[in-house]
């Protein structure tokens, strides 16, 4: 088995990365990572994979999806107001921004498998000191860290996406939406039997649950080789491709592993090297966007459906049977949710999988520029759309496609990300994007809960102007990834 060299090169720029004079025996044959994983192929391995790696969405979308359940009960037991409960959904994210950018950081330097690990055992410690918050202020503070914590689970994608194959990158990435989906049916159904019985504080201790599972079982999962041929510890490369030739039942390919060690680490300037400046802005632009536009739509729910759905009448807006209570009615402005509720929750939740197959479609054989381009298009359509007078069934439905769409977008631009930079800049790459996209998310609440009121018509139009602009941007991307090959 080959050794790593000793000593790196001078790194000049991205593009100029130079190892020491060492030449492997003349007649050698020789072989890079990513010529190993393609000659490995699909198979156990990967499947193992995409379930743990995969699961980590339901953890994330538990957490995250969490506030919405929970919003109600707090807002009454604190008497809060509309712009109290916005500010927890906005400190989660902020929380998440903040913490995506330094794990991103460090994923590069020090690992992904590390700082996945971190990360799990972060978010699932304060989501459990969450449930014992005395009050209002420490809920918030003790959410933001949850969100501090969740951020690090984007490490699990790009473990994912470093070792597969590239035929099915297009193919596997897109079906992890079904985790997600899982996590936030799990949290909502959940919700509905756990909040009117033994309370909110139980039903995050509960929602922690699977995070702290999943520790147990990263230990099956190795460290990219990627990252570790990228630091030159060419040993555990090797023995990381060996073990998953092993599992597939393939061969590993003749020769010695051999490949530039890397000096230098994913650095926050890398990302503005005029290689990739224009890809980083574009990039930052449309996952703010995709952020604002999806936590949006879930925020906006509620308020989508209280609205008198038939204009041209004067018939009074139909009651749901689970808010006709004294509590409900109090100066606390408490709006606990019914029966109905959680049922329109759990129909434009199921839509977020709707077209994830021809969103697979899209992205392999359109690509994922114009993929992309066309999904957020039509998501600025279906936000005018939401302004039509129509039936409470032709509201679902509106707000089950407009899930979809932005289900779409996210599947979409993870892929891109993940595959425009390479290895030394990827989960920095990952982690700045995932922190511009809490932006997106920190000011969601504010028109979708204090906006929207205000005027309707102009949340709207604010939501499908943003859409608009990322159709653009994601058009006009210098770099498509399909086909293409992880540097």
């Amino acid at each position: 088995m080959a050794t790593a060299p000793k000593e790196a090169g001078n790194a000049i720029g991205l593009e100029e990365i130079h190892t020491e004079n060492q030449e492997p025996p003349k007649g050698q044959k020789t072989f890079t990572v990513e010529e190993a994983v393609e000659t490995i192929g699909f198979g156990r391995f990967h499947i193992v994979l995409f379930l743990i790696m995969g699961s980590t969405g339901v953890a994330e979308a538990m957490e995250i999806m969490l506030i919405a359940v929970v919003s109600p009960l707090i807002r009454c037991e604190w008497q809060l107001q509309d712009w109290q409960v916005a500010l927890v959904t906005t400190m989660v994210f902020f929380g998440y921004m903040v913490f995506s950018i330094v794990l991103g950081i460090l994923a590069d330097r020090y690992g992904r498998w590390k700082i996945l690990l971190l990360s799990f055992l972060w978010a699932a410690y304060f989501s459990l000191l969450t449930s014992f918050a005395p009050s209002y202020i420490w809920f918030v503070f003790l959410r933001a860290m949850v969100g501090g914590g969740v951020s690090g689970h984007a490490q699990g994608l790009i473990i994912k996406t470093e070792f597969l194959p590239t035929k099915y990158r297009g193919y596997m990435l897109p079906l992890s939406q079904v985790f997600w989906l899982a996590g936030s049916l799990l949290i909502i159904g959940l919700a509905s039997v756990v909040n009117p019985t033994i309370g909110w504080r139980w039903l995050i201790r509960i929602a922690s649950i699977p995070g702290i599972l999943l520790i147990l079982v990263f230990k099956f999962i190795p460290e990219s080789a990627r990252y570790n041929i990228s630091t030159g510890n060419v040993a555990a490369a090797m023995a990381t491709l060996q073990k998953i030739a092993k599992m597939n039942g393939a061969v590993m390919p003749e020769g010695v592993l051999r490949e530039p060690t890397k000096e230098r680490r994913g650095r926050f300037k890398d990302l503005m090297h005029p290689k990739y400046l224009r890809t980083t802005l574009q990039i930052w632009i449309i996952w703010l966007g995709i952020a604002f536009a999806y936590y949006g739509v879930i925020l906006a729910s509620t308020e989508l459906l209280e609205r008198d759905p038939v204009c041209s009448t004067a018939a009074p807006p139909v009651q749901d049977p689970g808010d006709d209570s004294e509590e409900n009615r109090s100066p606390c402005h408490c709006h606990l949710f019914g029966p109905a509720a959680y049922q329109t929750m759990i129909i434009s939740t199921v839509g977020e999988i709707a077209l994830n197959p021809l969103n697979i479609l899209g992205i392999n054989f359109l690509g994922r520029r114009l993929s992309l381009c066309i999904t957020m298009g039509c998501t600025a359509l279906f936000f005018l759309l939401l302004n039509i007078c129509t039936s409470s069934s032709g509201m679902i439905g509106f707000l089950f496609v407009l899930r979809a769409l932005v289900s779409a977008n996210f599947n979409t631009i993870y892929i891109y990300t993940a595959e425009v930079y390479p290895t030394t800049m990827r989960a920095l790459g990952m982690g700045t994007s995932g922190s511009l996209c809490r932006v997106g998310a920190m000011v969601a609440p504010f028109i979708s809960q204090v906006l929207m009121s205000a005027s309707f018509i102009g949340a709207l139009c604010l939501f499908a102007a943003v859409c608009v602009v990322c159709a653009i941007s994601a058009f006009t991307l210098p770099i498509e990834t399909k086909g293409r090959a992880l540097q």
